[in-house]
């Protein structure tokens, strides 16, 4: 499903560009995807369309204020998932209605676990259906993995 997302996001430059379920499940098809994840995609994309458009504006948090994560929340969003949202927040890169979209984005993913290289995935769709402007700088960080993270093991 992650992999259909990064495709869509590398061949749709604006959400708005993104064909209907129908046609885009066909090209998806015609790229090769399978079913499956194709309609995991498909209907995750739904549920965050309709998150976007029920989401109300949030009250611009004080300065210093910290998310608290419910229990099911820290269960699922590891610390290094938790940190990496600080981050990007703390750059000025997500709002809090952001952040809690991609919160909630990923909460429904409930069949799989969320590592980091899933969540900067949710982030950038997240991100691409709002339509925000993003550094080039933002995008190679999301699009990166973990594995070229790492970089040497020192001993």
């Amino acid at each position: 499903m992650f992999d259909i997302l990064v495709y869509l996001f590398e061949s749709y430059i604006h959400a708005d560009a993104c064909p209907e379920s129908e046609q885009l499940a066909r090209k998806l098809s015609a790229a090769g995807f399978e079913d499956e994840e194709i309609t995991e995609a498909l209907e995750w994309l739904s549920g965050l369309r309709r998150v976007a458009e029920t989401a109300l504006p949030c009250v611009a948090p004080s300065a210093g204020a910290i998310r608290l994560y419910a229990e099911e929340e820290t269960v699922r969003l590891n610390p290094e998932c938790r940190g990496f949202l600080a981050f990007l927040e703390s750059a000025g890169v997500l709002d809090a209605l952001s952040r809690e979209m991609i919160i909630e984005r990923a909460m429904a993913l409930d069949k799989l676990s969320i590592n980091l290289n899933r969540l900067k995935v949710i982030v950038l769709m997240v991100l691409w259906q709002q339509e925000q402007p993003m550094d080039s700088l933002i995008v190679d960080e999301l699009l990166s993995s973990e594995d070229e993270e790492q970089g040497p093991v020192l001993h």
